[in-house]
C-alpha cells in the first residue's frame, strides 16, 4: 500500500480491530484461571504459572511453524492465502483450542486445560503475524503507527473486561456467598468464547479488508539497509530480547499479582477480579492517551486530548466494575497515579527511544516503591505497572523493525515469536516467588524493565549510524 493514502481505511480498519480485542479478552482472563486452577489441582506458585507458559510459548511455536511451512512452500504462506483467510484461519484454530475445556473439565485434567490454551494461543500467533503490520498499512503510513495504538487500547478493553466477565462467569456477582469454584464452571464461558471466535472469522471472510498489502514502504525516512537475513540487523536482534522481556514484565506483573493479594492482603480468590481488571485497564488508559494523533493533527487539540481521553478510559474501567457491583471507593485514588502517566507522556514528545526509556524507569520505581511498601499503597505500585508498560509495545516494534525494508515481515515474525516471554518470565517469578516470597519476586521485572532502558539507549546510537531519526510522534500497542 503506498503512503500517497490520506485516511485510514476505517470499513477495514474496525473489523480487524476484534481479533485485538479477543487478544486481550483471553490473556487477562488468564490471570482468572491461575488461581482458580492453582487451588483445584493443589500447585505450588510456580507450576500455576504454567498456565501462562502454555498460552505465550504457543506464539512461539506458532510462529516457527509459520516459517516452516513458508519454506517448505518456497513462499510466504500468508501471501499466498491472503489476509482475511488467514486471520479466519487464526480464529479457528483458537476455536479448536477452546472445545479443549469441556473434556479438561469434565476430566479434571491440567495438561488438558494447558493444551486447549496452547492451541488458542496457537491460532492466536497466526492472527498477530497478519493484524499488526495490516493495521498499519490501512491508511497513511505517517498514522501507521496510530492505528497499532487504537488497535491496542480495543485489546485493552479487552483485557479490562476480560477478567470481570470470566470472574462472573465462575463465581457470580461480587456479592455472591461462592467463594470457591470447580473445574467444571471454566468449561462453558470458553465454549461460548469458541462460538464468538468462528462468529468473527465469518465476520471477517465478508468484510472488505484487503486480502494483499504490500507493506515494504513501512520503513522511517525510506532509510533502507539491505542485507539478506532481518537478523542481520542489530536493531532488530536486541529487539527481539527487548520483546521478551517486555511481554514478560507485563504479563508476570499481572499473573503473580492474585497470588500476592490473597497471600499479603488476605483476599478470596472471587475479590481480585477487579485489581487484575485495573492492571490490564492501566494498560488501555495509556493506550488511550497514545492515539490522539489518529483523530486529529492539531496540536493544542492534541494537548487537550491526552487529558480528556485516559481519564475517560478510566472511567470505562469504573463503569464496568460498577456494572459488576464491586466496590469503586479504593479505585478513586487512581486517578492522581494516571497524572504520572501523562506527565510523562508529554515529556517523551512522542519519540519512541525516549519514551522507551522514560517509561522504563518509572516502571523500575513503579515495582521498587511495590516491593518496599506494605497494603494498598504496594497495590496501586505494581497495577501502575500496566501504566508504564501501555506503551512499550509500539516504541519496541517500531525501534527494531526500522530499516529493515524487505526484511520487515521476516523482522515482524521474529518479533512475534518472542511473545513467548509472557509466560517464561511469569514462570521465572512464579519459580522465585516459592524460593523468597510472592512480594520479592517482582525483582524480576526491575531486571526486565533495567534491559529496556539499555535497549532505548543503545538502539538510539544504531539507528543513527544508519541514518535513521524520529522526529513525528510514533505509538502504538499490542
Amino acid at each position: 500500500m503506498s503512503s500517497e493514502n490520506l485516511q485510514t481505511k476505517w470499513a477495514q480498519f474496525i473489523p480487524l480491530v476484534t481479533v485485538f480485542f479477543f487478544w486481550g479478552f483471553v490473556a487477562a482472563s488468564n490471570d482468572i484461571l491461575i488461581p482458580v486452577f492453582k487451588k483445584a489441582f493443589d500447585l505450588s506458585q510456580g507450576q500455576s504459572q504454567l498456565v501462562s507458559v502454555a498460552f505465550y510459548v504457543a506464539y512461539t511455536v506458532g510462529s516457527l511453524l509459520y516459517m516452516l511451512v513458508s519454506h517448505l512452500t518456497k513462499g510466504d504462506i500468508i501471501n499466498r492465502i491472503g489476509y482475511k483467510n488467514s486471520l479466519a484461519l487464526g480464529l479457528s484454530i483458537s476455536a479448536l483450542g477452546t472445545l479443549l475445556f469441556y473434556p479438561a473439565a469434565n476430566n479434571a485434567s491440567f495438561p488438558l486445560m494447558l493444551s486447549g490454551l496452547f492451541i488458542v494461543g496457537l491460532g492466536f500467533s497466526l492472527q498477530q503475524t497478519v493484524a499488526n503490520p495490516l493495521a498499519i498499512a490501512l491508511g497513511p503510513i505517517s498514522t501507521g503507527s496510530q492505528r497499532l495504538i487504537m488497535a491496542g487500547g480495543i485489546n485493552n478493553f479487552g483485557t479490562t473486561i476480560g477478567p470481570l466477565i470470566v470472574s462472573y462467569a465462575i463465581f457470580g456477582s461480587a456479592s455472591s456467598a461462592n467463594t470457591d469454584a470447580s473445574i467444571e464452571s471454566v468449561k462453558i464461558p470458553y465454549l461460548i468464547l469458541g462460538c464468538a471466535f468462528l462468529a468473527v472469522a465469518v465476520l471477517l471472510k465478508m468484510s472488505s479488508i484487503e486480502d494483499r498489502v504490500v507493506s515494504d514502504d513501512i520503513v522511517v525516512e525510506d532509510v533502507t539497509v539491505k542485507t539478506k537475513s532481518a537478523l542481520h540487523y542489530p536493531q532488530l536482534v536486541l529487539g527481539m530480547i527487548a520483546i521478551f522481556v517486555y511481554v514478560g514484565v507485563e504479563v508476570s506483573t499481572a499473573s503473580n499479582l492474585p497470588a500476592y493479594l490473597e497471600k499479603n492482603l488476605g483476599f478470596l480468590t472471587k475479590d481480585v477480579a477487579p485489581y487484575v481488571s485495573l492492571y490490564w485497564a492501566s494498560l488501555m488508559i495509556g493506550r488511550w492517551t497514545g492515539a490522539v494523533e489518529v483523530f486529529t493533527d492539531n496540536v493544542s487539540k492534541q494537548r487537550i486530548l491526552k487529558f480528556i481521553l485516559p481519564y475517560l478510559a478510566f472511567a470505562v474501567f469504573l463503569g464496568v466494575n460498577a456494572l459488576a457491583q464491586h466496590d469503586l471507593a479504593p479505585f478513586y485514588v487512581y486517578a492522581l497515579i494516571i497524572l504520572v502517566l501523562i506527565a510523562a507522556d508529554l515529556l517523551s514528545k512522542g519519540n519512541p527511544a525516549k519514551m522507551l526509556l522514560l517509561f522504563s524507569g518509572l516502571g523500575i520505581l513503579a515495582l521498587i516503591i511495590g516491593m518496599s511498601t506494605e497494603g494498598m499503597v504496594s497495590v496501586y505500585a505494581f497495577t501502575s505497572v500496566g501504566l508504564f508498560c501501555s506503551t512499550l509495545w509500539p516504541c519496541i516494534f517500531t525501534l527494531a523493525i526500522s530499516g529493515l525494508g524487505k526484511s520487515t515481515n521476516q523482522g515482524s515474525n521474529l518479533l512475534i515469536m518472542m511473545i513467548m516471554g509472557g509466560g517464561i518470565v511469569s514462570w521465572l517469578q512464579g519459580m522465585v516467588a516459592d524460593a523468597t516470597s510472592i512480594h520479592f519476586s517482582y525483582i524480576v521485572g526491575v531486571v526486565c524493565f533495567a534491559y529496556l532502558a539499555f535497549y532505548a539507549w543503545k538502539v538510539s546510537g544504531i539507528l543513527k549510524s544508519q541514518g535513521i531519526s524520529f522526529d513525528k510522534q510514533v505509538g502504538g500497542g499490542h
